[in-house]
């Protein structure tokens, strides 16, 4: 019998079977109308919302236009997603994270009004700032407070991230901080939770993290109470 994953692949794939016997892929590229680059996303999204990242990514790539802003984030939401799968190597999930730096470098040059492509670039610099060096984290934590859209809620969480993380940082990173800057980032537990409110506020229950963060900031200021709260609410 063919298991769940395989079945809910088969029927995505059917889904939209009727892109395929009109055009082959090569003339899709250069031929592809609205309506056809449309329902290629919509199929690319389906892979992705039933957790078939790399399935998303190959059909994405393959229209792959430098051009197309819908594309172009959604790789690297792809991207993003194998890079948080462990069944591929570390090496590997580094690979992906700096390719969709690379993308999401070059779109918020030219998008970086675009909300999705403030988010996306928010999250990539920052996963890739923890395969680097301490100096390299700090100025990427900067530029991405600089960058976010302070409007949106998973931007008012990285917000709050890196003011989490700066307050977070050991004792003999701080050292090499000072060694580093002449000025060195510094934050508080209240700081971070006050973008963690403001992201809870800007939409509620979005994301189990921020109400684990919110959480761990009671605990760290001793608001036992609180703290219990919204780490009830995480769990």
């Amino acid at each position: 019998q063919p298991s769940q994953k395989l079945k809910s692949v088969f029927a995505v794939v059917a889904s939209y079977a009727f892109l395929w016997p009109l055009k082959k892929p090569q003339q899709l590229t250069n031929e592809k109308t609205v309506d056809e680059l449309q329902a290629l996303i919509n199929y690319a999204d389906d892979l992705f919302e039933n957790g078939h990242y790399e399935d998303s990514y190959e059909i994405l790539s393959t229209f792959h236009d430098q051009e197309n802003m819908e594309i172009q984030w959604r790789l690297v939401r792809a991207l993003y997603n194998m890079s948080k799968d462990t069944k591929y190597e570390r090496n590997h999930r580094k690979k992906f994270v700096y390719q969709a730096y690379e993308i999401v470098t070059k779109l918020i040059t030219c998008h970086a009004q675009h909300n999705v492509v403030q988010k996306w670039y928010a999250l990539i610099l920052d996963t890739k700032s923890s395969y680097e060096g301490i100096k390299e984290r700090i100025q990427q934590l900067e530029n991405l407070a600089v960058t976010l859209n302070p409007d949106d809620a998973t931007s008012l969480h990285m917000l709050g991230e890196w003011c989490y993380q700066i307050t977070e940082m050991p004792w003999h990173q701080r050292k090499i901080a000072e060694v580093l800057f002449a000025s060195p980032p510094r934050s508080t537990y209240e700081d971070a939770l006050e973008y963690f409110l403001k992201a809870e506020a800007a939409e509620p229950r979005f994301y189990s993290m921020n109400l684990l963060r919110i959480g761990n900031c009671y605990l760290k200021m001793e608001r036992d109470d609180q703290a219990k709260y919204y780490l009830k609410l995480a769990a």
